[in-house]
């Protein structure tokens, strides 16, 4: 399909508008310069954007000792700000990227973004200090969060419906297998350059899918479409954010649970180093374990039309609770192993897979009118408050696995929580077609 639509497609759209169905009929790109990109092509260009995030965290994790060594950090524990700093600029940015690209246009914002996320990689690839380094990278996870909000509203921009659904999910398919692949990657490219390199290839990556954006990638809001960036507005919306139950519960939810994921990535090098004593295993045992995400959420697009999106999610955590229960039975024991380590943060990440897309759409489900100001709010609120909770967790890292696994149950029993006081203390029930 082609993102350029015909004259007769674009009049038809239009008068589409009038109709009470007219927000739920597909969208269609404009026309411009670079009209012309195919299906697959668009789909890779979108999940090559979506990428930037993910190899910015993971490749980095081989890493963190030599970083570390590199600029005289002496304290294992302060490394995790490698990942925290970023992290933080990524999750803060987002509140603004949605209101922005509805007045200015996705193009723009889209291709600034990039062009400054390859400019801070190259900042971070020559800083002298370990500040330095810090800024530059909260200034790179504040230019790629561009590519979180923005690169959904040109999907829906450009689809609708079913092919909405389609792009996203075959973009989402290619985004998972990133952070599965990148401590791969960071440790192959760390066979022939030193750390510095990881962040010149990042510089790199960035400059080859900005330019090919540029190229490409039209503009894809209507002009008719763009609105004035009324504080008003924006204050209504994110007022409704806040304030409505199902979307502020599910939003804290989420919150709480990339926070435990956070804390496991913050802590995963220094287990397999210290608790371990095998970091030369780290990059594969991450990727068996990140890999049942993908393949959660393979399996989610199959059932969940026909289970519904509570009995998933809430049977997915309770699921989650359980395993982290025992596994943190096995590490207070002193029996952990890596295979115990494998299996347990497998069988986690999966139940983590089925919840976190269904909690999502439960969170945005009432919030359709203001779905961008929505959108920004709740990435700054998962992501930056994730963050934080990922943080405190992976400072109490003491050599074994006991903090994170101690973390993601707490987290676990914490979103329960947070869960049964939004569904009023019933679990599994089905409302609205959810």
């Amino acid at each position: 399909m082609s993102l350029a639509p015909l004259r007769k497609r674009r009049k038809e759209a239009r008068m589409d508008a009038t109709t009470p169905d007219a927000r739920m009929a597909p969208h269609v790109a404009v026309a411009g310069p670079h009209a012309g990109i195919g299906f697959r092509e668009f789909v890779a260009m979108v999940a090559a954007m979506m990428a930037m995030n993910a190899l910015a965290i993971d490749t980095m994790l081989p890493a963190l000792p030599q970083i570390g060594g590199s600029l005289g950090v002496t304290d294992e524990n302060q490394r995790q700000w490698i990942v925290t700093a970023y992290l933080l600029g990524f999750g803060g940015a987002n509140i603004f990227y949605g209101p922005i690209s509805d007045r200015f246009g996705r193009r723009p914002i889209l291709l600034g973004g990039m062009a400054f996320y390859a400019l801070f990689s190259f900042g971070t690839s020559i800083a002298p200090t370990f500040e330095s380094l810090l800024i530059c990278r909260v200034l790179q996870g504040v230019a790629v969060a561009a590519t979180r909000t923005v690169t959904v509203s040109v999907v829906r921009d450009c689809y609708g419906g079913r092919q909405m659904a389609r792009v996203m999910s075959l973009a989402m398919m290619v985004f998972m297998i990133v952070p599965v692949m990148a401590p791969s990657i960071g440790q192959l490219l760390m066979l022939f350059m030193p750390w510095r390199g990881l962040f010149a290839a990042l510089c790199l990556y960035g400059v080859v899918v900005v330019a090919w954006a540029a190229l490409r990638l039209p503009e894809t809001l209507h002009p008719e479409y763009r609105r004035p960036i009324a504080v008003a507005t924006i204050a209504a919306g994110v007022r409704r954010a806040l304030t409505e139950r199902q979307a502020a519960g599910y939003m804290l939810t989420q919150a709480v649970l990339t926070g435990s994921l956070f804390g496991f990535i913050n802590s995963i090098e220094q287990i397999f180093a210290d608790a371990f004593h095998a970091p030369k295993l780290m990059p594969a045992v991450f990727a068996s374990i990140a890999s049942m995400m993908a393949f959660a959420s393979l399996i989610n697009s199959r059932i969940v039309e026909r289970l519904g999106t509570r009995r998933v999610s809430h049977s997915a955590l309770l699921g989650l609770i359980a395993i982290e229960l025992v596994h943190l039975a096995i590490a207070m024991s002193g029996h952990e192993t890596i295979r115990t380590f494998a299996l347990c943060q497998a069988g986690a990440m999966f139940c983590f897979g089925l919840s976190m897309g269904n909690f999502g759409a439960m969170a945005m489900e009432p919030l359709a009118d203001v779905a961008g100001t929505a959108a920004s709010l709740q990435g700054f609120v998962v992501t930056a408050g994730g963050a934080l909770v990922g943080f405190w967790i992976g400072q109490h890292f003491d050599g074994t696995t006991v903090p994170m696994t101690l973390g993601f149950a707490l987290a676990g029993v914490a979103a329960l929580g947070i869960v049964l006081v939004t569904e009023g203390g019933r679990l599994f029930r089905p409302r609205m077609g959810t």
